[in-house]
């Protein structure tokens, strides 16, 4: 089982051949930067969609030779997106990267029918992978980017999505607490309801591959003592590898507050995907945005 995203990276200088990403919005410092860090370290070649002029200077900036890498004029944030995902349908590369542009025109370019990238009967949703030091393990946030109010059926693909994320993290059995503000249902609550649907759905098998509970507050799914307290037990209470949230809001607060509040490593991945894709906030420091490329490679 990888703990470290440092483990992720020895994993992947293990390979022989690179893969090639493709940046959308390539006039961005940071994400530039994670970009040519895997670069220089062997991990990957790159092509750059973005402003010429400002994409060459950052490289200058950074020591770089501009030559080492194709770069392609695009400003218009939407056109480099379909660009990317063009040249990675075509084969000319195979992780498309977001830039300097919005998430809703990232989105646009990936959820596109001509590109195909969502596999059939899914959805696409975001995961954060955190370097839960403390404890020396990875923990698992979805959906916090993508899904904005996700019903039932939705937080089912959301958690299969995840769980499948954990497996290629090498957590065999995660263990997924479904987010609620309190461990009990309440029909007026919506969230709590749905958390118990999917723990049910768990127990009869049509949830495989993981254990999950819920509802279970944020508390009792991290801290045994929490759980302990409350009286809450299981499997998961205290211990939980995946938090599956009620809804965009709530986990993108989270996210934000752990990256602007903790020093906790973290990635982002989207996933649900016929490829592996990076998208991370453009707020994001690079270190991250690295974190990020380490998770799409594996």
């Amino acid at each position: 089982m990888l703990k470290t995203f440092d483990e992720i990276e020895k994993v992947i200088l293990g390979r022989e051949k690179r893969k090639t990403i493709v940046l959308a919005g390539s006039h961005d410092d940071a994400a530039l930067a994670s970009l040519v860090e895997a670069y220089h370290k062997g991990l990957v070649n790159g092509c750059l969609i973005g402003k010429t002029e400002e994409t060459k200077a950052l490289l200058l900036k950074m020591g770089v030779n501009p030559e080492e890498f194709s770069i392609i004029q695009e400003e218009n944030g939407a056109a480099a997106a379909k660009l990317a995902c063009k040249m990675v349908k075509e084969g000319k590369a195979d992780i498309p990267m977001k830039g300097k542009l919005t998430t809703a025109e990232f989105m646009q370019a990936i959820l596109d029918k001509e590109f195909g990238f969502v596999l059939p009967g899914g959805i696409l949703s975001q995961v954060t992978v955190l370097e839960y030091e403390q404890e020396n393990r990875f923990l698992l946030l979805g959906d916090c980017a993508v899904n904005i109010l996700p019903d039932y059926e939705a937080k089912k693909k959301i958690l299969n999505n995840t769980v499948r994320l954990a497996h290629v993290l090498g957590i065999e059995l995660p263990r997924v607490a479904v987010i609620a503000p309190l461990e009990l249902v309440n029909p007026k609550i919506q969230a709590t309801v749905d958390a118990a649907l999917l723990s049910k759905a768990n127990e009869r098998g049509q949830i495989n591959g993981c254990i999950v509970d819920g509802p279970l507050g944020m508390d009792n799914a991290v801290n045994r003592e929490a759980a302990m307290s409350k009286g809450v037990s299981g499997q998961v209470a205290g211990r939980a590898d995946v938090l599956i949230m009620p809804d965009l809001c709530t986990g993108n607060v989270l996210t934000k507050t752990l990256h602007y509040f903790t020093d906790l490593k973290q990635a982002g991945c989207l996933v649900g995907a016929s490829v592996p894709v990076v998208m991370t906030s453009r707020t994001e420091a690079p270190v991250n945005k690295y974190n990020s490329i380490l998770a799409a490679l594996l």
